[in-house]
């Protein structure tokens, strides 16, 4: 074997563990190389070798580079499978993070136990990934730039050419006479990874030759960093994580130091699912950590809300923003509600006598719970049986007329009572999560 990216394919092959492979196939120069080349290796097939391409609906030329993905495929006699994907233009990230998110779901979900998805990211790519993250205020972690190996859906994201330059990759396509996909956003310079590849790293690398390899071995230098400190903030979340809750202890993380503080706090948000916020954001939740008794701090960012409330952190995701005038009859059957949550019956088969009208809160409710000698406000009611504020507002309020007798399945007039006594069943609340 006298090609140097298929010994350097080899080689890396000898070392994993992976059950089968699969390479992310966008058709451009990268991954056109990665495919080839690991198509030519016996122990590459022999795993299972196949490819994925997602189609993000973008660019008016996508349905062809779909079809060139597949032609490329076939003529490798490899299996290729093209996803396509909705990419949400909504979440306030900009299009190229919402695409990268939707591509990333889209490839974890096909993954089987133990299969490796392939990346063709190389050097280059490491460096302008170094550099982005250093212009955004990254720490360690992500100074530490693109890791080699980690977990994707069952099995796991593998990027085996962050030794390799663009190149090294362009000489094996040029040698092989390959044919890519010519990605025109490659060349937008109005896009910030671009910008810094056309514009930016070719005046650094002229005045500073050594400037590649010089960023690449500070990212070194942060990942061991990041890897030191994990150990010491995975520690803490420990204490301070409340499995049963999901909430983080306020002042505990605020008392961490700043280098276990960031990363314990992106690991717990991306725990749920939620995206990282940005540096003023976290400073903005560390002021709002002190702030006084009967505050209710909210800070928001695009895809997640974070509340602090009881002394503790609680990260949601955004909320739904809900009619003041919603209201529904509801005679048992399951009711969702505006916020996603859902009201139903205990006993699924029952059916109330009257229907009732659900709505939410508008302010001043109040109620006299069965057996209770007073009426309480409802804000008395949710403040003293510890009820979130964020799930307040879409607790569903039960109806007669302008009667509010019943406040989903916490608290009962007598009237409210007798209704679901002659039903045999209660009322059950299902809160949004």
């Amino acid at each position: 074997m006298n090609d140097p990216l298929q010994r350097h394919l080899a080689a890396a092959l000898a070392t994993t563990s992976a059950a089968r492979l699969c390479v992310a196939f966008s058709g451009g120069p990268d991954s056109t190389a990665l495919l080839h080349a690991l198509a030519q290796l016996p122990q590459a097939r022999a795993l299972g070798l196949r490819a994925l391409h997602v189609d993000h609906a973008l660019h008016a030329g996508s349905a062809a580079w779909a079809e060139h993905c597949r032609r490329v495929c076939v003529a490798l006699e490899l299996p290729c499978e093209v996803l396509r994907v909705q990419v949400d233009r909504r979440g306030g990230s900009g299009i190229e993070a919402a695409a990268r998110d939707a591509r990333y779901a889209a490839l974890a979900a096909q993954l089987d136990d133990d299969e490796y998805l392939l990346l063709g990211h190389h050097r280059d790519d490491q460096v302008e990934t170094v550099l982005l993250k250093l212009l955004r205020g990254a720490g360690p972690d992500g100074l530490g730039g693109m890791h080699a190996l980690r977990p994707l859906g069952r099995g796991q994201l593998w990027r085996p050419l962050l030794a390799l330059s663009r190149q090294q990759l362009r000489e094996y396509l040029d040698v092989h006479r390959l044919s890519c996909v010519d990605d025109p956003s490659n060349n937008d310079t109005r896009l910030a990874r671009n910008h810094l590849r056309h514009e930016i790293l070719p005046r650094l690398s002229a005045h500073w030759p050594q400037a590649v390899d010089s960023i690449l071995h500070s990212a070194a230098l942060s990942r061991a960093a990041a890897e030191a400190l994990k150990t010491q903030w995975l520690a803490a979340m420990d204490v301070l994580h409340d499995p049963l809750t999901g909430s983080l202890d306020a002042a505990g993380w605020l008392a961490l130091a700043p280098a276990l503080r960031e990363p314990l706090l992106d690991h717990w948000l991306h725990g749920r699912g939620l995206p990282a916020p940005t540096t003023a954001q976290r400073r903005q939740i560390e002021r709002q950590c002190s702030a006084r008794p009967g505050q209710l701090p909210c800070i928001r960012w695009p895809g997640a809300e974070l509340h602090i409330w009881k002394d503790r952190l609680w990260a949601l995701p955004p909320g739904h923003g809900i009619a003041a005038d919603w209201q529904a009859s509801w005679d048992g059957a399951p009711l969702t509600l505006p916020d996603g949550g859902a009201l139903t019956l205990h006993d699924p088969a029952a059916r109330l006598a009257e229907p009732l009208i659900v709505r939410l809160r508008r302010g001043g409710e109040r109620i006299k719970p069965a057996g209770d000698a007073h009426t309480r406000e409802l804000r008395d009611l949710f403040q003293h049986s510890a009820m979130p504020p964020w799930r307040r507002v879409g607790c569903p309020l039960l109806y007669i007329g302008d009667e509010l007798v019943a406040v989903a399945d916490r608290w009962c007039n007598a009237h409210g009572a007798a209704i679901f006594e002659r039903a045999g069943t209660r009322p059950r609340w299902q809160p949004a999560r």
